[in-house]
Parts: C-alpha cells; structure tokens; sequence
C-alpha cells in the first residue's frame, strides 16, 4: 500500500521522535512505581543489586538494540529501522504488564531496552539527515523534547495509578505503554525515506526528489538543492574509496569522530544527571520528602526539565555545541559538589533505611534539606540546557554518511553501556557510599569539560559534509572553532550563477542530477 507523504521537517521531527517518548514512558514507569507500598509489597521490597537490575535492564536491552541498529538501518533504511523497533516494544510491554515476578519484570524492560536502542540511535540519524545545516540543531532538539515529555506524561500516569490497589496499580501504568509505540507505527508510513540513505544505496532519483521536497518544496532547481546534492554524492564517492569494515571507524582520522561521538554519549551518563530522573524518588526521600508530596517534588523536576530543553530549541544553532557541552558540565559539577557536600556534613545516618527503604540510608532536614532540593533542581535545569539535548545532537553530526548509522549506534552503545553500569552501581552506591556517590558524579562532569575543550570541534551551521573537514587530520584543532563558517552559501551562490548564465536546464533539475547522482 502506498501512503501518501508529508514532507514538513518540524511534521517529521514530531512523529520520528515518538521514538524518543518511548524511553521517556520507559523511565518513568519505574521512577513514578518504585517508591509505592504496591510495588514494594509485590517484588518483596527490592533493593540493591536486585532493584539494580530491575532499573538496568532497560539499558541492558539497548545495547543490544543499538548493536542490532546499525546493519538493520543500512539495509533496510533509517524509518524501517524504528518500524521494526516498535515491535520489541509491544512485545516487552505485554512481558511486563502480565509478569509476576521481578524476573519477568526484568525481561519485558530488556525487551523494551531492544526498542530503545534502536530507536535512540536511528531517530537522531534521520533528523540529522533531513534537516537544513542552520535547524538541525533545533530538529534533532525535539528528540530530547519528546524524552522529557514521555517522562513527565509517563510519571503523572504512574502517580495517579498509584492510588489504585494492588498489582493492579503498576500493570495499568506499564499498560499505557502501548499507546505511543502505536501512534508511532501509525504515523512511521506517512514520512518519507532520508535522503542521504537513498544516495547511499543507489536510488538518485528519489533521493533527489525527496531532497527536493524537504528542503524546496518539490523544485529540483532550487539552489540549495543543488549544492546539497553536490555535496552528498562527492562525498559519498569519496567515502567508497576509503577504508572498508571496522577500519573505516579508526583509520584516516577517523577515530577521532569515533572518539568524540561515543565519549559525549559518554558523559551525558557519567555526569551523573540521570541519578536524578531515574532515582530522583530517593534523592527527594534523602531531603525528607515522603509520600504524595515525594512524588509530586519529583514531577516538577520533570517539568522544568521540559520547560528548559524548550529554551534550547531557540539558541543551540546560534550559541554552538562546544560552550553548551563545556559549561553544561562545569555547572553540573558544582551541583553534585554541593548536594553531596551538603548531604556529606549534615546527613544523619538511618540504618534500616529512610521509611524502611533499604536504597536510602542518610537524611537531611531543615535548610540542608531545603538546599539539596535546590541543587537537585538546579542540576536539572544545567543538564536540560546543555548535555540533555546536545549529546543526542553532537553525537549525530560528527559520522561521515558511510558511517552515519553504525557510527551512531556506536555512539548509543556507549549511552548505554554506562546507562547499565550507573541503573547497576546506584542503589548499591546509595547503601554504602551515601553522599560520596555525587562526589564522584562531580569529578566526572569535569573530566567531561576537559575533554570537550580539547576534542569536540563546533560543528553548528555547517553542513553534514562540511563537518568531515572538522575532523580530518588537516583540520582546526578544536578550540579555535566556531558556530557557522560554511561555505555551502558560496556554492548555492555560484550556482545561482551558473543558472543565470546558462538557463535551469543545464544545471539544476533531473539533468543535472542524473549526471552527477552517479556514485
């Protein structure tokens, strides 16, 4: 059956990132749970390493995803990919809502962690592909936008369940999980193929015309099209001249995008952030939040997690990736400094737990308290305008096309990687370290500035293209790099040009293309 496409990249951001609102559902469908007497009665009142488990496993399944999305991205292209995801998805989330144990709790979040993985590296692929070189910042921003509202929807719907009785209570919350990865399925047809992939896999003439129509609204002529398309396939001959299978991620300084795409996944994990959306019912209990007011504490968080990825939208592609990544993670320093400092000096120690909660076994109250709330909210707010939105962006811009997919699901592997080490280490760590787990989350945000200063090159407002030179042994050293300096404007210029001079025909439209679509 054939479906007719839209072609409005804000249109197509919206429904590819439902993509991205599966995890959001993901999360929150723990962290708005794991704090009700239902499900502490239900799975024995897990804790430690078990209640670890439970928490990684969705990081557990997306490395595989992400390992898988790479192969299945290439063959059968970036939309088919996250397709083929959303059946994991209905798979784990049927696992979960009939399990009756905390090991069948554990297989449906791997399952669901399949979908996440593959979704979480193929969707920022496709917008970076379809989005000009001034919005793809902006574009692939919506991604982190649908996470947060997946959180935020997901852990009002886990709270307002929670006043049911029962086991009931988390197999409804878990249930609601079909309707995204529905919608998205529904919606999946209605877009059209990336245009670069259909370059890469030797369809010119869709490929240009769906370059066309994203960009141009259908005119084959435009300039901008034309340049674009130069651009695509000089590269793209250049690339199948190079190194071939696992080399073509380390020779020819290559390795240096391989480094700077997996190293800011990364840090966006190490610097410690998602403590606080996945465990940030306990932090709230380590301040003497309890109860409904516990929960209600941690859904502002995710508001103001929104509200300030939101902000981002506005100024990523003006401001730069390099000063977002660098200050994003100096300013998280400070916050986990404090908190743990905080918690470290005035904390008092409750050897059966905060509640009978075995995961929290230190408390502050009165202005201590007051002031870990705050920095727990202020280190939101830091990561939802820097590392949030910007490591799904950096991550994406820096693989040449040939690479684009694997090197992304590589960049996810990393994501998750740590993703499961951290779901693993933290509740161990909250039972034994207390405190001293922010100071470690501090010294790892600026480690993350380090090394961003001295090896991520500013990719915004330069082409996808353009970005390769970034990287390239002959290219600038890092810290002498800035937002913009693109010279696909000259060429959109010297076309003009040439169209002036000669007439449409000889340069621009399907002529044109069919010369020098031939890679």
């Amino acid at each position: 059956m054939h479906f007719p496409k839209i072609y409005n990249t804000y249109f197509l951001a919206i429904i590819a990132t439902i993509g991205g609102m599966l995890f959001g559902f993901d999360i929150s469908s723990m962290s708005a749970i794991i704090g009700t007497k239902q499900y502490i009665a239900y799975f024995d009142n897990p804790h430690g390493i078990i209640q670890g488990a439970i928490g990684s496993a969705l990081a557990a399944g997306s490395v595989v995803g992400a390992l898988m999305a790479g192969p299945i991205s290439d063959r059968f292209g970036r939309r088919d990919s996250i397709f083929f995801a959303c059946f994991w998805w209905l798979l784990g989330t049927a696992v979960q809502v009939s399990c009756n144990g905390y090991g069948m709790l554990i297989a449906g979040r791997i399952l669901n962690g399949v979908c996440v993985g593959i979704t979480s590296s193929q969707v920022p692929v496709y917008l970076a592909e379809i989005a000009k070189k001034d919005k793809r910042g902006s574009i692939i921003v919506i991604q982190q936008l649908a996470i947060e509202w997946g959180i935020l929807i997901m852990f009002f719907v886990g709270y307002g369940c929670s006043f049911i009785t029962g086991a009931a209570s988390f197999r409804t919350a878990w249930g609601i999980q079909f309707v995204p990865a529905v919608t998205l399925m529904c919606g999946l047809p209605f877009l059209p193929r990336s245009p670069r992939w259909l370059a890469k896999v030797g369809r010119t003439e869709e490929a240009v015309k769906t370059l066309a129509k994203i960009q141009a609204h259908g005119n084959m002529d435009n300039p901008l099209v034309v340049a674009e398309w130069e651009e695509i396939t000089t590269q793209l001959a250049a690339e199948r001249e190079g190194q071939k299978g696992w080399r073509k991620f380390i020779k020819q300084g290559m390795w240096r995008r391989t480094l700077a795409g997996m190293s800011v996944q990364a840090w966006q994990q190490l610097s410690g952030a998602n403590v606080m959306t996945y465990y940030v019912v306990y932090v709230f209990q380590m301040a003497g939040l309890t109860g409904n007011i516990n929960l209600i504490s941690s859904g502002v968080q995710y508001a103001l997690f929104i509200v300030f990825t939101s902000c981002v939208f506005f100024f990523i592609d003006k401001m730069g990736r390099r000063p977002l990544l660098i200050y994003g993670a100096i300013g998280m320093g400070i916050c986990q400094f404090v908190v743990g400092g905080v918690l470290g000096s005035y904390g008092t120690y409750v050897p059966g737990g905060v509640g009978g909660n075995l995961n929290v076994i230190v408390k502050v109250s009165g202005a201590p308290s007051h002031v870990v709330i705050a920095f727990s909210y202020l280190l939101i707010i830091v990561y939802a305008l820097t590392l949030a939105p910007v490591a799904w962006v950096y991550a994406a811009e820096v693989w040449s096309l040939e690479t684009r997919a694997s090197g992304m699901a590589l960049a996810s592997v990393a994501n998750w990687l740590f993703n499961f080490a951290l779901g693993l280490f933290v509740p161990p760590a909250f039972g034994n370290i207390s405190w001293k787990t922010f100071i470690i989350f501090g010294v790892l945000c600026f480690g993350a500035a380090v090394q961003a200063y001295f090896t991520y090159p500013e990719t915004a407002r330069k082409s996808l293209e353009e970005i390769e030179i970034m990287f390239s042994p002959s290219g600038p050293v890092p810290w002498k790099t800035r937002p913009g300096d693109s010279q696909l404007e000259a060429r959109i210029e010297a076309v003009k040009e040439v169209q002036e001079g000669k007439g449409f025909g000889s340069v621009g439209g399907v002529e044109h293309f069919e010369t020098s679509g031939k890679v």
